[in-house]
């Protein structure tokens, strides 16, 4: 009889490490989604904002006329940097990438000096890049205005996309989650299916049947969120290490905001799954538990 006993609290601890476990992995991944949604718009803002319009200059115009555009364009709403590239600099990185000395072959650099001008991510769309560079063509300084017109609408029409890939993939993986979650919460519920049952034989009402086990699976799910909350802590701290100019976690009220939604859905799920579970074996006959 004890060797029963031992037995079956093994199989009933087995199956609480493996409840909690389980939904801890389940929540984990919920907030590696939240964390995606949190930050999928600075993602985009670094796409967008590395998307390089390059002014090409005039011949013989003089140093403190480019540095008086370079200021100009400093001082615009839509400009986030600039970087002053002159003829011989041009003529170098060119070379680097040809990978031959293609001035000795011409017996000149015909390569002009330009701005690299970096948009704000507003201002990185077709529209408003066509816009910009007719005001850019209207100075006097300005030979002309070159970006990949193509890149600028795919990139735009990408993040979209992925935007709306993300959004129908987070409500997937909730369903999912709600399903391995309730799964896991049933089977465990079924191995105490004859505990339900004798203590309904001896008149014990469904409430406080309901109530140890709902406690339980509820102490789980808290627990379950916080091993999740954690490992979540680590995936932000080798994040903000590894990808501070992408992802950006410094907005401490959103991340308290996550942890805090994902310990609300662990309970959620586990007390609404517990009360469906356990209703079900009230509802059953003797016989038809076996």
């Amino acid at each position: 009889m004890a060797y029963k006993e031992k037995g079956t609290k093994r199989r009933l601890r087995s199956s609480y490490i493996t409840s909690v476990i389980s939904i801890s992995l389940v929540l984990f991944m919920l907030g590696l989604m939240g964390l995606l949604i949190l930050n999928a718009n600075q993602i985009s803002n670094y796409v967008k904002e590395n998307i390089g319009v390059t002014v090409v200059l005039k011949d013989n115009i003089k140093e403190v006329e480019i540095r008086r555009l370079q200021k100009i364009l400093d001082a615009s709403d839509y400009v986030k940097a600039t970087k002053y590239v002159d003829k011989e600099t041009a003529a170098k990185e060119f070379e680097k990438e040809l990978g031959e000395d293609f001035i000795s072959f011409l017996g000149y650099n015909p390569l002009r000096a330009s701005i690299d001008v970096k948009l704000y991510a507003g201002y990185a769309n077709t529209d408003s890049i066509a816009v910009i560079e007719k005001h850019l063509l209207k100075q006097s300084q300005v030979q002309e205005v070159d970006y990949q017109k193509s890149l600028v609408h795919l990139v735009n029409e990408n993040v979209k996309r992925i935007s709306l890939i993300i959004l129908a993939f987070s409500g997937l993986l909730f369903t999912i989650s709600f399903t391995l979650i309730n799964n896991t919460i049933r089977l465990s519920i079924y191995s105490q299916r004859f505990i339900i049952n004798t203590m309904q034989l001896v008149g014990a009402t469904r409430g406080f049947i309901r109530r140890p086990f709902m406690a339980k699976t509820l102490l789980h799910g808290v627990i379950g969120a916080l091993i999740a909350n954690a490992m979540l802590s680590g995936v932000i701290y080798l994040s903000q290490k590894e990808l501070s100019q992408v992802i950006n976690f410094s907005n401490v009220e959103m991340i308290g905001i996550l942890f805090l939604l994902i310990l609300l859905i662990g309970l959620f799920i586990t007390w609404i799954s517990t009360l469906f579970a356990v209703n079900k074996y009230l509802r059953l006959e003797s016989r038809s538990l076996y």
